[in-house]
């Protein structure tokens, strides 16, 4: 039997947080770690709410998985983000040593890549282009909403 939990899965679950930042008026970018198939911790930005630059959706994340697990490292995990995370955020995911990072769309702008992963850590897996497309839209939406 297939599992239902896949990274389309959690993509989608990102894609929802995302979904309540845009609500908050705040750039909508969504995330989830995930450990053994299980949703440790949800995020979403919160820069605006908490009138703070360093509250990207994977910073909040990466808090809340390690204090569900009451260790600083996470190893064992994944995070699903809907776009690709900054330098700031690449920098605290390395320190975390997490094991996977699925993004959705590429950030040309800021987007840590540009470095070509060298801003991760070694042993982390990254790989990008889930659920591209939607994850692309509620971008591009929210900032032709503002314009």
């Amino acid at each position: 039997m297939i599992s239902p939990f896949n990274d389309e899965y959690f993509m989608k679950q990102a894609l929802h947080e995302a979904d309540k930042a845009r609500d908050k008026g705040e750039v909508p970018v969504g995330a989830v770690v995930v450990a053994n198939n299980q949703i440790i911790a949800r995020a979403h930005n919160l820069t605006e709410q908490l009138n703070d630059v360093t509250a990207h959706a994977e910073i909040q994340a990466v808090t809340a998985a390690a204090d569900f697990l009451g260790a600083k490292y996470l190893t064992g995990c994944t995070m699903y983000v809907t776009v690709e995370p900054c330098v700031m955020c690449a920098g605290a995911l390395y320190w975390s040593q997490i094991d996977k990072i699925v993004f959705g769309t590429r950030d040309e702008k800021r987007g840590a890549g540009r470095f070509q992963n060298e801003l991760y850590h070694p042993k982390t897996l990254v790989t990008n282009g889930i659920l591209a497309h939607d994850c692309a839209q509620i971008m591009k939406a929210f900032f032709i909403n503002k314009r």
